[in-house]
């Protein structure tokens, strides 16, 4: 296992106060997201925490490790090389995790800009900061060194019924969130290739869990459910995606740190294939279960919008390479994983609120002029 997760070396993870990467941020310094911020295992690394707190982005995720001294938090952007190129110099990482990236489909139909800066210009300039500090660091640092870029399986575009994405899939995006983010693959895969830089990438399958900003899915089924708002589905709701617990992926992440090698390039997948409406479905029978309403069945408020452009029929992920190069596979099951979700986001209210008392409202995304009048169903 690379030095890099000794509990002494840092690591630079960006865009570490947003869903993933705070999952990712607890993970790695032993924490869970529960309300007292639990102690689950040793602790695997220092971190150094670089995230923008765009809307996305939330502090809150991050309390448990308040008072932390190997967790340092700097508010500051992937695309300021000054800032980057500060952090490298003074905390000298051993591997950089990018997670720093707009990551709504919806919000990227409406305003692409921001996604190209970000995910596009921000990686280049983040590879670029990198590049140099790589090349200053004596022989056997650089030869531990990693970078560790994380995407998508949107990049890949869209599946029929049938088949699975591999790492040899070729790039399709069709959105601009999945284009910018394809185009990131691109530069990480060049800056190996071109500079030696030592790149490891990772495209995952749709993510679920604590601490998810409820624009996604199933947060915002949960916290609609429960004020007894409508449940909305795109279009006819058989839309397929591949779910992963966050825990899963993070652990993942882990996994491909310490021994993924350069160059490389690893589908982290749930082996969990499910419909839109089956997802709303299940997440309203646990809530009838768990947190019955007065007024009837959850699923009494489900109700179909008109679909988003250009959305992808199916993603699958095929896992396979990860597994047999490195020994990971998901630990839950999506039974599991859903049940988990739901006992979290029901445990843990006061975080929900606050999350709606700022400037989201749950309002529909993705349609232009028409993007406010009604609230989003999608999946991504």
């Amino acid at each position: 296992m690379m030095e890099a997760t000794s509990p002494h070396a840092p690591i630079l993870v960006t865009g570490g106060a947003g869903f993933i990467g705070s999952n990712f941020v607890l993970a790695m310094r032993g924490r869970d997201p529960g309300p007292a911020g639990a102690a689950t295992r040793e602790p695997t690394a220092r971190i150094i925490n670089l995230d923008k707190l765009t809307y996305a982005g939330n502090l809150d995720n991050l309390a448990r490790l308040d008072g932390d001294p190997d967790h340092v938090f700097v508010q500051g952007d992937i695309g300021d090389r000054a800032c980057v190129a500060r952090l490298l110099a003074e905390h000298r990482p051993a591997a950089i995790v990018n997670f720093a990236a707009e990551s709504h489909v919806d919000r990227s139909i409406d305003g692409p800009g921001d996604f190209i800066q970000t995910n596009l210009v921000g990686t280049f300039t983040l590879l670029e900061a990198t590049r140099a500090y790589h090349a200053s660091l004596p022989a056997a640092e650089a030869e531990r060194f990693r970078f560790v870029h994380v995407s998508t399986d949107e990049v890949y575009g869209s599946l029929g019924p049938t088949g699975l994405f591999t790492e040899e899939s070729q790039h399709a995006p069709n959105s601009p969130y999945a284009a910018s983010k394809a185009g990131a693959d691109h530069l990480v895969r060049a800056y190996h290739h071109t500079y030696r830089l030592p790149t490891v990438t990772t495209n995952c399958s749709n993510n679920y869990g604590p601490l998810q900003f409820p624009e996604k899915l199933i947060p915002l089924v949960i916290m609609n459910a429960l004020e007894g708002k409508p449940l909305p589905i795109y279009g006819d709701g058989l839309n397929v995606r591949d779910w992963l617990y966050v825990g899963d992926h993070c652990e993942a992440l882990r996994v491909v740190l310490a021994r993924g090698r350069p160059g490389e390039t690893y589908n982290v997948g749930g082996l969990n294939e499910r419909t839109n409406l089956h997802i709303v479905h299940t997440l309203c029978d646990l809530l009838d279960e768990l947190c019955p309403s007065p007024r009837g069945s959850y699923r009494a408020q489900i109700t179909f919008v008109r679909d988003r452009p250009g959305h992808d029929r199916r993603y699958a992920i095929d896992a396979g390479k990860i597994r047999r190069e490195l020994d990971w596979a998901p630990a839950h099951t999506f039974e599991q994983g859903i049940r988990e979700t739901v006992r979290w986001y029901l445990d843990h209210r006061d975080w929900c609120a606050r999350i709606s008392a700022g400037s989201y409202r749950r309002e529909r995304l993705g349609l232009g002029a028409a993007s406010t009048s009604a609230q989003t169903g999608g999946s991504r």
